[in-house]
């Protein structure tokens, strides 16, 4: 009899010993869990490439971010890939530009169902942007323009009707960028406000800058002759900057498709058309091919600048000031003028 009560108490004993393991075992693991879930980053979706740099220069490492267009793409015809469709259906905030700018990406967006914020930066930020008659082929990576200037520009169609879009290109006149900034920042205020000191002294940083950098715009731009302050690019992307940093006129070349060779009545008439400009440099995008753009350049006898304008994204500038910075000083230069470099950097970039 007292060998089996000691047997039961010594069974007893190991049922709690191992229940009481259990307990602590799932208890611990739930205290591992909840550390995870409080690290655990919160995940952000940036579309182009100037909106990314300016999210992760203000945000840091306090999100998971996901950038979708690579520099070196051209928005207008960039398409996402099926892992870049996943992250945004999980993505708990959505950054992207508005305006047509990336078509493909807004068709998307509107038929997530995703419950995340989706905040077109461009268009909340630019209420009032330039119109014009701004074409892009989906189809073409070299995508044609049709002529504007920096007074919006206007054409017909057959109905008499102005056909009109907003220009996208918002980001090339400081102004728009630092109500970018402002747009950003409230945005991710509210996502994470743990990080809100963080946040705030960010965005104020490069708030600063860009408002330094717009000042040196101004007084770079100032060092080209007047009446030599005439900008001809392949396309009209550089609306935003002409009219906000003192170019006196601007012209593109119409009907200039880079994806084929130009006949020669077209090459005559786009030198005609440059030679009447009385510039000595005419400018190319980056995203577009100059072999095109250089046999016109050598009928007008006029230069094509060797540095080629950043002009839908970064380019392959590190970030959005160098972008802007070398837009700057190859136009400046081009153009008669002397470009002093822009030398204010802020500690995260």
């Amino acid at each position: 009899m007292l060998a089996n009560y000691k047997f039961k108490n010594i069974f007893s004993l190991a049922i709690l010993g191992i229940a009481s393991s259990l307990v602590g075992c799932s208890l611990n693991e739930h205290h591992h869990n909840n550390i995870a879930q409080a690290q655990e980053k919160p995940k952000v979706l940036a579309s182009h490439n100037v909106i990314c740099d300016l999210v992760e220069t203000i945000a840091q490492d306090t999100i998971d971010l996901t950038c979708l267009i690579d520099p070196s793409q051209d928005p207008h015809t960039y398409r996402p890939t099926p892992s870049q469709r996943q992250a945004m259906e999980f993505a708990q905030v959505i950054f992207y530009g508005g305006y047509q700018l990336e078509p493909q990406i807004t068709n998307l967006l509107e038929a997530t169902k995703t419950p995340a914020p989706k905040i077109a930066v461009y268009e909340q930020a630019v209420t009032e942007p330039i119109m014009t008659q701004h074409e892009h082929s989906e189809t073409d990576a070299d995508h044609d323009h049709s002529e504007t200037d920096a007074d919006h520009a206007h054409s017909e169609t057959k109905s008499g009707k102005q056909n009109l879009s907003p220009d996208p290109h918002v980001w090339h006149n400081l102004e728009n960028t630092v109500a970018m900034v402002e747009l950003i920042e409230t945005t991710l205020l509210q996502l994470n406000p743990s990080s809100a000191d963080i946040y705030l002294k960010n965005s104020t940083a490069l708030t600063d800058q860009l408002w330094q950098l717009d000042g040196w715009i101004k007084d770079q731009i100032a060092t080209i002759p007047q009446g030599k302050r005439i900008l001809v690019t392949t396309h009209d992307s550089l609306n935003y900057y002409v009219q906000a940093y003192g170019i006196e006129d601007y012209q593109t070349l119409q009907g200039l498709s880079l994806a084929s060779s130009p006949t020669a009545s077209q090459v005559r008439e786009l030198a005609t058309t440059i030679k009447q400009t009385g510039v000595p440099t005419i400018f190319v995008e980056s995203t577009a091919n100059d072999r095109v753009i250089r046999n016109v350049a050598d009928a007008a006898n006029v230069q094509l600048s060797p540095q080629k304008l950043f002009v839908d994204g970064l380019g392959e500038a590190d970030n959005f000031t160098d972008m802007m910075s070398h837009n700057t000083c190859a136009i400046v230069d081009g153009l008669g003028g002397q470009c002093q470099p822009f030398t204010n950097k802020i500690n995260n970039q």
